[in-house]
């Protein structure tokens, strides 16, 4: 008897048996694969994933023994004896990683190459008394490549394949080690469901509208998206301004979509936490806690409610593994960097992305440095997977040039053009060059009024300068997000009472916070932030115009750096050009700009696409080089937990007397900030951060902790080290 997984029962009687975890596992993984065709691959990818469990060595270490036993090389040696190249190197691939990750191609001396080699495996030989495997003489990979790139094709396909074979390990293992957590999978309800709470949502809602010209363009917005779902699986554009209600409009085109061309899920994906945090919100009192995952690293577990608390946690962190829920709310970070990934534990989702509607909100802030790369595996989705994407913003970015023809979007909505003019709230106005003292005499003019700079060191000066004549508030990400919160909370009850309130912030700001200011003043900076700032002025149309006014600073603690100077030069050129920067005409140009200045190069900063066409005939792929490679958030910052407030120091003793800190992780992220290594290091020969749990770094000195301003770095003051982290 050969086993796959098991007990501390001494007999085996419930021991799970090795043909049996093999059977499930294909026939799982076959089922995922089988919405992009490729069934029979996946099918034959779970038989042979665990057959080296069939050598005595394995069955010994299974009994107790203390043997390490390599059982992940046995079944692509296999499937390399038994299939031609371009079938077996996928299932190379995808066996070899199924527990440690997907390797590069390599050498005789590294990677995939280097395990098939001449290494000794122990006899797995008896697997063939107790299982066939299939003969996929007749199979055929049916790709179509994206603008002729037939390496990140196949590549894609191995990482979607890889995902169904993962999934599938770890749904039939938890079945058998975990069957509590497995009979909690599943419980969501189905879209008929969820389409008709939306229906009653919406029509309670848009009866109880006043008629007033912009209420009925939001109607035309909502009707426009349902009418044009019926049309079939490609990338459409939402370009809509903002307040047109965009959000619950592109949901109800998905949930259209989606029922109408029989697609699986819905995925809204969002470059900040804390736009997706109110959207989040509304879809669950939309469709309730138990329908919707929200997926990113500041999710507070407290804002799920309602009956059955425990039970829906559970479903979401479960679904949390492996996005199976039937609406998914997540980071531009989560999404993208799980599709470049060769990890087992962020790969393991993105088969559920075959066959589902994508919408990319504030699509303008897709990552510039890997642009085509994220576009070629949008365009992956949609050619071979099946799937929608729609790239929905007020800013459209220029993409359509840099996307296969094939696949060139489609507008959802008639007259863009005449929208914007309809939602039209605010004047820009160009300053000019402004000193500090300039600046500040202006904003101390308003009652109201926010300013957003480019660096830290500038807010800082700023907010010193404000705070001497009266209340002055400063937002960044030196201040933990319930910090944060906190702040936003106490100015939008100010703005709303009509009491004095000025504001200096960072571009943190600009991240889809609903707050509504007479003025606002911005930095020059690119033309899609400025349209952010400029979205929070006049947010609500109290006003006939907003004003926003766009100033250069002639200080050098707010000068913009690296990127921000690239995108404010650009920015610029566009406002001497354009009478309205943000109309459309003008957000086209800038992007077009844009990406000329940045090249082909710029627009792929690590080579990730001609990583996988250099070898591409040999399926030669890099996928750790490129996990590694592909990181949208800058690395080598460090997470440092902030004792903030009674709620934080409370969480803090729990942690510091837990014997299980992990557990902690997602509560504590609420209250921390990133740092930089230098600030750390100081930090830490002071003797000013604890550690807990190997893995959680505490400040111990709140005395570097301003309610005010959130973390203290004397070089954030002086203007050294002013790089903006938001």
């Amino acid at each position: 008897m050969y086993y796959a997984h098991s007990t501390d029962d001494p007999g085996k009687r419930d021991w799970q048996l090795l043909r049996v975890h093999l059977q499930n596992v294909a026939d799982i993984a076959s089922e995922f694969a089988d919405r992009f065709g490729a069934g029979d691959l996946a099918y034959a990818g779970g038989l042979l994933h665990d057959v080296g469990k069939y050598s005595p060595e394995f069955q010994r270490r299974l009994e107790g023994a203390n043997i390490r036993v390599d059982h992940s090389t046995a079944g692509a040696r296999e499937a390399r004896a038994l299939y031609p190249k371009q079938v077996s190197r996928i299932l190379e691939y995808i066996i070899t990683g199924h527990h440690g990750g997907l390797l590069n191609y390599g050498s005789n001396e590294s990677g995939l190459e280097e395990r098939l080699g001449d290494r000794f495996l122990p006899d797995y030989s008896a697997y063939r008394d107790e299982m066939q495997v299939p003969d996929l003489a007749g199979f055929r990979l049916g790709l179509r490549p994206v603008q002729n790139r037939v390496g990140f094709t196949v590549a894609f396909y191995t990482r979607m394949l890889y995902s169904c074979l993962v999934d599938a390990d770890s749904l039939d293992t938890e079945a058998f080690a975990d069957p509590g957590s497995s009979s909690v999978r599943g419980r969501y309800e189905s879209f008929e469901i969820l389409s008709r709470r939306f229906d009653e949502y919406m029509a309670a809602l848009l009866s109880n509208t006043e008629e007033t010209p912009i209420n009925e363009q939001r109607r035309e917005i909502y009707e426009r998206c349902r009418g044009m779902a019926a049309l079939p699986p490609q990338v459409f554009t939402l370009t809509v301004p903002t307040g047109g209600g965009k959000t619950l409009s592109s949901m109800a085109f998905a949930l259209d979509h989606l029922r109408q061309h029989d697609l699986q899920r819905i995925f809204y994906v969002i470059p900040y936490t804390s736009i997706i945090e109110q959207n989040a919100a509304t879809f669950r009192k939309i469709f309730g806690s138990r329908n919707v995952l929200e997926h990113h690293s500041n999710f507070d577990p407290k804002a799920i409610t309602g009956d059955d608390v425990d039970t829906v946690k559970r479903l979401l962190e479960l679904s949390a593994e492996n996005w199976d829920m039937p609406i998914t709310v997540t980071t531009n970070v989560q999404f993208f960097e799980s599709l470049f990934s060769n990890k087992r534990s962020k790969c393991r989702k993105i088969h559920n992305l075959a066959r589902s509607v994508i919408i990319l909100d504030e699509a303008q802030m897709l990552p510039t440095d890997f642009l085509r790369p994220c576009l070629q595996a949008l365009s992956e989705l949609v050619r071979n997977y099946g799937s929608t994407v729609v790239i929905c913003t007020a800013t459209q970015p220029k993409l359509s040039d840099l996307l296969d023809e094939s696949i060139r979007p489609v507008e959802i909505m008639r007259s863009p053009a005449e929208l914007y003019e309809a939602f039209r709230r605010v004047r820009v106005n160009d300053l000019g060059s402004l000193s500090d003292e300039e600046l500040t005499a202006r904003l101390k003019k308003h009652r109201q009024v926010l300013c957003i700079v480019n660096t830290r060191a500038h807010a800082q000066h700023l907010h010193a300068a404000l705070s001497e004549h009266g209340r002055c508030f400063h937002l960044s990400a030196r201040m933990c997000p319930v910090h944060r919160r906190k702040q936003l909370k106490e100015i939008k009850d100010l703005l709303k009472a009509g009491e004095e309130c000025r504001v200096i912030s960072t571009q943190l700001i600009e991240a889809g916070v609903d707050i509504d200011f007479p003025a606002v003043y911005r930095a020059i900076t690119g033309v899609d932030s400025i349209a952010q700032a400029a979205g929070r002025c006049n947010r609500e149309g109290k006003a006939d115009r907003g004003e926003v006014y766009v100033f250069r600073s002639t200080e050098g603690h707010g000068r913009a750096t690296s990127w921000q100077r690239l995108t404010a030069e650009v920015g610029r050129m566009v406002m001497d050009t354009h009478d309205d920067l943000l109309s459309l005409p003008a957000v086209e140009a800038y992007f077009q700009r844009l990406y000329s200045y940045k090249g082909e190069k710029g627009l792929d900063r690590e080579g990730i696409l001609q990583s996988f066409e250099k070898r591409a005939r040999e399926f030669a792929f890099s996928f750790e080089d490129v996990g590694w490679k592909f990181s949208i958030i800058e690395q080598g910052t460090k997470d440092l937990v902030v004792p903030y407030g009674e709620e934080g120091r409370k969480l803090v003793d729990e942690l510091r007397s837990s014997e299980s800190p992990w557990k902690y992780a997602r509560r504590l992220q609420g209250y921390t900030i990133n740092i930089y290594p230098n600030e750390f290091r100081e930090l830490e020969r002071a003797g000013e951060i604890d550690l807990f749990g190997d893995r959680f770094y505490v400040l111990n000195d709140m005395s570097k902790y301003s309610e005010e301003t959130g973390f203290i770095n004397r070089k954030d003051i002086e203007g050294e080290g002013s790089l903006l982290i938001v």
